[in-house]
């Protein structure tokens, strides 16, 4: 019984394995620079210097922000508007509108919070160096270009990953007593040092590569839970003054709307405030995130709905469990909260994991036949 529940152990671990190596190489290797993506983007692409500002220099309000941003943009529409918490700026986002000409291209705008002064205006083909190789990262690590069907496939993976690890952990127990713990024999065969190796180092990060596998396997059902959160939740919250004014155009101003949100959770920090869109269900509301001040809490959002047309609260949504659990595990995975430090330790544990599944990979190539 015991030869045969080994045996099944390591067809699982094999199979899983096998199935999921190349496709988590893939992430594992794209996830490293996205590890220092912050970093990489400001040494790339430099952002603007902030001059300096009289003390006495009124602070801009966002409807005016907004109204000069539709003048000098007459061919697009607001999409969303980033209120940032950690440097004096107001980032907007612009689409095009439905009447502007073909080719025109979406556009990030930067302005200083203090002064309300343009600071930089980046149109989507001339993003720089930096940005452009972060997205190309992004989209390999989460959806290998192929969207919801390709963040859905990786998360399987991910599953199958975490399965590999798990199933290894079963069939280091019995090599152990045969062998000491760190024991790499480098005067045998090759075979035989890389198994040493390679059952070393996934014994030493087995915690942290299953939390990778489990934390990334939530990541990539992140869509279809917003969208269900979306249509169930939002829904229900919106339904309740759906009749209140007409016109799908907001009304109310974009600074009420915002000081309505902060106004509805003290203690929070508003950041992010998305225009009215009836693609996701919301044509006569703001949606706005509120998240808290600490390295933990600021992965921890929750949404404020605004009446577009009344400028009137309508609800805080707390966030549910299964997004809740999505937040938490965020910081798990990226291995932000801590800064530079545990950005690189974050970065030593992907590496090894890299050599492990190359490793298996020479392993299965080298098995006895």
């Amino acid at each position: 019984m015991r030869a045969v529940r080994s045996k099944t152990w390591y067809l699982v671990h094999k199979w899983t394995s096998l199935a999921c190596t190349v496709f988590m190489l893939v992430v594992c290797v794209s996830g490293l620079p996205l590890i220092f993506r912050d970093e990489i983007v400001d040494w790339l692409d430099a952002p603007p210097s902030w001059p300096s500002v009289v003390p006495s220099t009124p602070a801009p309000s966002l409807d005016g922000l907004v109204a000069q941003t539709l003048q000098r943009y007459p061919a697009h529409r607001i999409v969303e508007i980033d209120v940032a918490s950690d440097s004096p700026s107001i980032i907007m986002a612009l689409a095009p509108s439905h009447e502007a000409p073909s080719g025109t291209s979406s556009i990030r705008l930067q302005y200083d919070a203090r002064s309300g002064l343009l600071q930089q205006a980046v149109h989507h083909a001339d993003e720089g160096l930096g940005t452009r190789i972060m997205t190309v990262m992004i989209r390999l690590h989460i959806d290998l270009y192929a969207r919801l069907p390709g963040q859905l496939y990786l998360g399987f993976m991910a599953v199958l990953f975490a399965v590999a690890v798990i199933s290894g952990v079963v069939l280091y127990h019995p090599y152990m007593k045969k062998t000491p713990f760190g024991t790499v024999r480098t005067e045998r065969a090759s075979r035989l040092k890389w198994l040493d190796l390679h059952n070393l180092l996934g014994i030493v990060t087995l915690v942290w590569a299953l939390m990778m596998g489990v934390t990334g396997a939530i990541h990539e059902l992140a869509v279809p839970a917003f969208r269900y959160w979306l249509s169930n939740d939002v829904q229900a919250a919106v339904a309740v003054d759906a009749d209140a004014g007409l016109g799908p155009s907001p009304q109310a101003s974009v600074q009420q709307a915002y000081a309505t949100a902060k106004a509805a959770v003290p203690g929070r920090v508003v950041e992010s405030l998305r225009f009215p869109n009836a693609g996701l269900g919301l044509p006569h509301h703001y949606l706005l995130w509120a998240k808290g001040e600490t390295p933990l809490g600021a992965h921890l959002f929750d949404g404020v709905l605004v009446d577009a047309r009344t400028g009137r609260l309508t609800a805080v949504l707390e966030m549910p469990w299964y997004l809740r659990v999505l937040q938490f595990s965020r910081p798990l995975h990226y291995g932000d909260t801590a800064g530079l430090p545990l950005k690189i330790i974050w970065a030593a544990l992907d590496l090894i994991v890299i050599v492990i599944l190359v490793s298996g990979l020479y392993l299965w190539r080298k098995r006895k036949i």
